[in-house]
């Protein structure tokens, strides 16, 4: 009986560290989405002061650097 009890014991504990490594690879997961977000945020930044940079003081064409600009604020 002692051995049975033992062994659900061993069951439970491997259960439960199962578990938590599922846990940690979905958190793993969740940082890595979250860093891509973040440099693709930065890439569409950048993109869009060079656009601006290259329009200079052309309304029409920094007018057009808002795409990049709101492209960004979406992805917060």
């Amino acid at each position: 009986m002692r051995f049975v009890h033992i062994i659900v014991a061993l069951m439970a504990v491997s259960a439960a560290s199962g578990c938590s490594s599922g846990a940690e690879r979905a958190q793993k997961r969740a940082y890595e989405a979250q860093e891509a977000v973040a440099k693709e945020r930065l890439r569409l930044v950048d993109q869009y002061q060079d656009c601006v940079d290259e329009a200079g003081a052309h309304r029409e064409r920094r007018r057009g650097c808002e795409t990049y600009l709101r492209s960004a604020d979406a992805l917060n």
